[in-house]
C-alpha cells in the first residue's frame, strides 16, 4: 500500500455546532451521544490540555481524521494510577491514538539544570503534574489495559525524537526506542498525517494492524530473530528498491560511545523523504523496523489542512482557567512547516522534515479573515511564519536535485547554489496580510534566518517598517567560530551584517527598534575559555542579552550525540563537552555579565579559567571585585540604541531571527 493518496482540501464530517461555531470533538459519552453516536472510530489521547487550535499537533491530526468522515474523541490530560479514565467513551472501533503533547515530557517537566519547572505551558491554569514523566509509555500501557486487543499507535514529538536507541539526559543513559517501552503496535514519526489517515483507511477496511508493516512514516517491532536477521544480513533482498540500513544494536550503543556516534551518523542520512531508506535496528532478540519517511504534504494538502474547522479556542471545561500556550498562539498564523537549517542542536527537521510545506496566500488569508471575525480579536496578529519564517515556500532549484540531495544543510556551511532563496511570495504574503480589513498590525515573531535574510534587503527593510514591535529577538546563538561550526550555525559577521542592515532599515523608517540576541551556552564545542571570549564580544558591543539558553540535550539532536559521546558524529572527531552543572551553571553567568545577581558565579568562572585580569573596575573588566554587587550601574539597566533592549515575548514556534 503506498501514502501518495492526495490528502484534499474539502473536509467532511461535522463542522459546527451553535451560530456556525465549529463543535469540539467530543471529550465524555455525554458529549458522543449530543452527537448521536453510539462509538467513536478513532480516539486520540494526549498530554496536553484540550485546545481546539491547529498550533497542537495531536488536536491537528484528531481533526484531519474527523475532516476524512471519521469519529474522532479526545481524552486530553488523563489520569494514570487507573485505565477507567481513558476509557470513558468506550472501545473506539479502530484504533488509539497516543501523544505526549506538544513537548517531550521530561523536557517540558525538568530545566537544563535538572530541576522541576514550576509551571506546564501545555495545562490548564500552568499547572504542573498534570501529566506523568514520559508520558506515551504510560498512556499506551493505560490504553492496553483499557481496550485489550485494540491497535495502539503511538505518535507526536516524543515518539518521534526516541524512535531508535537514544541518549536521555534526565536519567543519563541510553534508553532503547520508545515503540518498544510503550508495547504499541505502530510508532508514527514526523507529521502524522498521511500515515494516520492510511492506518484508518486500512484498518477501515478490514485489514490487521499486522498488516500494516509497509506504510511510510511508521515504525514496527520484529518480535523474533528468524524475522529480522535476513534482513539484517542482506538488507536489499527485502526492500524493494532501496537497501535498508542497519543500525548498530542498542547494546552495542549503550556500551561504545563510538557504536553510538556511527548510529546518530547513520541515522541522519535517511531522513530526507525523497531518498531516505528504511531502517532496521536491533535490540536484543528483538528489532525495530523503520519504513520510510512520509512525503511532505503538496500547497494544496497544506491547504486542506489549515481549512478544517478549529474552535480556535480550550475546551470549554477550562471555562476558569486559561491555556498558557494558547494564549501565545491565538492570534498567530502558521505558514508553512518543516527546516533545512540543519541546527545540530534542534531537532525541527527530525520531525518536521527538511522540506518545506507550504500553504498558499490564498489559505492564509483565509484564515486571517476568520480570525479578523473572532471575539476578543484586536486587530493584531502576533505572529506570522512557523518554525522559520522566512523560509516559506522556498526549495530546491528543481525536483530531481531535491530527490537526490543528501547533504543534512541546506544552508552550512554556506547557501546551497541549488537552493532558490527568493524571499518574493513570502514579501507577497506579508503586504496582502496587513491589508485585510480590520488588521492593523502583523508581528514575524517565530523564527528568521537571517543569512537567508541578508540576501533580501527589501525583506529585512518590510521586517523592520512594518512587521517589527519595537524589538526583533535574534539568535546568533555564539561567536566562536568552531563552536557555530558544531552549531551548524553562520559565524558571526553574517549576523552582525543582518544588525547593521536591520538597524539602518529601522532609522529609514523612522523607528527606535531593538535586536534581543539570544544565545546558547554550554553547547558542545564550547569550553570556559570561549564562554569569556563570547562574554567579552558582548561587552565590546554593548550587548546584554535577557534570552541565555543553557544547553539541553534533548533526545536525537546531533549535539545530544556530541554531548553524550565526546565526539562529533559527523567528522568523528573529539568534542569537548561541559557536563558538569557546575560549569554550565558558570558558562550561562559569564554571559550575564552585566547583571549583579550573577556576579559570585561569574568570577569563579573567571578565576578558573585563569583570566582573574576581568575582574575589577578597569574598562575591560568583565564583573567588580567580591563585595561590590550592591553597586548596581545605570549603564548596567541602559538597552544600547541599537543592540540592547528590553526582553520580549518570544514567538510560539520559533524564537527571532535565527
Amino acid at each position: 500500500m503506498s501514502n501518495l493518496v492526495q490528502i484534499g482540501k474539502k473536509p467532511r464530517g461535522p463542522r459546527t455546532g451553535g451560530a456556525g461555531r465549529p463543535r469540539f470533538l467530543p471529550t465524555t459519552r455525554e458529549e458522543m451521544t449530543a452527537r448521536g453516536w453510539d462509538e467513536l472510530d478513532i480516539l486520540i489521547v494526549t498530554g496536553d490540555a484540550y485546545v481546539d487550535h491547529p498550533a497542537f499537533g495531536p488536536i491537528l491530526v484528531a481533526r484531519f481524521l474527523e475532516g476524512r468522515g471519521y469519529k474522532v474523541g479526545v481524552i486530553a490530560q488523563p489520569r494514570w494510577d487507573s485505565p477507567a479514565d481513558i476509557a470513558r467513551m468506550g472501545r473506539p472501533r479502530l484504533f488509539v491514538g497516543v501523544s505526549a503533547g506538544n513537548l517531550d515530557s521530561m523536557l517540558n517537566k525538568l530545566t537544563a539544570q535538572k530541576k522541576v519547572r514550576s509551571e506546564d505551558q501545555y495545562s490548564p491554569g500552568g499547572r504542573a503534574n498534570l501529566r506523568p514523566n514520559r508520558a506515551s509509555i504510560v498512556y499506551s500501557n493505560l490504553c492496553r489495559q483499557a481496550f485489550p486487543g485494540l491497535p495502539v499507535v503511538l505518535g507526536g514529538i516524543e515518539a518521534s525524537l526516541r524512535r531508535i536507541a537514544h541518549y536521555d539526559y534526565w536519567s543519563d543513559q541510553v534508553r532503547r526506542s520508545i515503540l518498544l517501552d510503550a508495547k504499541a503496535d505502530l510508532l508514527v514519526f514526523g507529521m502524522g498525517e498521511r500515515p494516520a489517515w492510511e492506518i484508518a483507511r486500512r484498518l477501515d477496511a478490514g485489514e490487521k494492524v499486522a498488516d500494516l508493516a509497509d506504510v511510510r512514516g511508521t515504525a514496527h517491532v520484529k518480535k523474533n530473530r528468524r524475522a529480522w536477521e535476513p534482513i539484517a544480513a542482506d538488507p536489499s533482498r527485502f526492500v524493494a528498491d532501496k537497501k535498508a540500513v542497519v543500525l548498530p544494536s542498542y547494546e552495542e550503543v549503550a556500551k561504545d560511545k563510538e557504536a553510538f556516534a556511527r548510529m546518530s551518523r547513520a541515522f541522519q542520512y535517511e531522513t530526507n523523504p525523497h531518498n531516505g531508506r528504511p531502517i532496521l535496528q536491533p535490540h536484543g532478540d528483538e528489532a525495530v523496523y523503520f519504513n520510510s519517511p512520509a512525503l511532505p504534504l503538496s500547497e494544496d494538502e497544506m491547504d486542506g489542512l489549515y481549512d478544517l474547522p478549529f474552535a480556535r479556542a480550550p475546551h470549554p471545561s477550562y471555562a476558569n482557567e486559561g491555556i498558557p500556550a494558547f494564549e501565545t498562539v491565538k492570534h498567530s498564523i502558521v505558514t508553512m512547516r518543516g527546516c533545512f537549517g540543519g541546527c545540530t542542536f534542534c531537532s525541527i527537521t527530525e520531525h518536521e522534515g527538511r522540506v518545506i510545506q507550504s500553504r498558499s496566500e490564498a489559505s492564509v488569508l483565509r484564515e486571517v479573515r476568520e480570525l479578523s471575525r473572532s471575539a476578543g480579536f484586536s486587530g493584531v496578529l502576533t505572529d506570522l511564519g512557523g518554525p522559520t519564517a522566512n523560509m516559506y515556500k522556498m526549495t530546491c532549484k528543481d525536483e530531481r536535485t531535491e530527490s537526490a540531495c543528501r547533504r543534512l544543510s541546506c544552508v552550512h556551511p554556506g547557501i546551497c547554489e541549488n537552493l532558490v532563496t527568493d524571499h518574493g511570495p513570502l514579501l507577497s504574503l506579508m503586504r496582502a496580510v496587513r491589508s485585510e480589513k480590520g488588521i492593523k498590525r502583523v508581528f514575524i515573531a517565530s523564527g528568521v534566518r537571517y543569512d537567508l535574510a541578508d540576501r533580501s534587503p527589501e525583506f529585512i527593510a518590510e521586517l523592520a517598517r512594518h512587521h517589527t514591535g519595537g524589538q526583533l529577538s535574534v539568535a546568533p546563538e555564539h561567536n566562536d567560530p568552531r563552536v557555530l561550526d558544531k552549531m551548524k550555525k553562520p559565524g558571526i559577521d553574517t549576523y552582525e551584517r543582518f544588525a547593521q542592515a536591520f538597524c539602518q532599515a529601522s532609522e529609514k523608517a523612522g523607528k527606535q527598534q531593538y535586536l534581543v540576541p539570544y544565545f546558547i551556552t554550554g553547547h558542545p564545542g564550547s569550553t570556559l575559555k570561549d564562554t569569556v571570549e563570547l562574554a567579552l564580544y558582548l561587552k565590546r558591543n554593548n550587548m546584554r542579552p535577557r534570552q541565555v539558553q543553557d544547553f539541553i540535550p534533548t533526545p536525537m539532536a546531533v549535539a545530544t550525540t556530541m554531548f553524550y559521546t565526546g565526539l562529533d558524529p559527523l567528522t568523528n572527531e573529539p568534542v569537548y563537552t561541559a557536563r558538569d552543572l557546575r560549569e554550565k551553571r558558570m558558562m550561562k553567568a559569564l554571559v550575564f555579565y552585566w547583571d549583579p545577581q550573577h556576579w559570585p558565579l561569574a568570577r569563579q568562572a573567571l578565576i578558573e579559567a585563569g583570566r582573574r585580569d576581568l575582574i575589577g573596575h578597569g574598562p575591560n573588566a568583565l564583573v567588580p571585585f567580591e563585595g561590590s554587587a550592591d553597586r548596581v550601574h545605570a549603564a548596567a539597566r541602559s538597552p544600547h540604541p541599537k543592540r540592547g533592549g528590553p526582553p520580549g515575548p518570544r514567538g510560539p514556534r520559533g524564537r527571532g531571527a535565527r
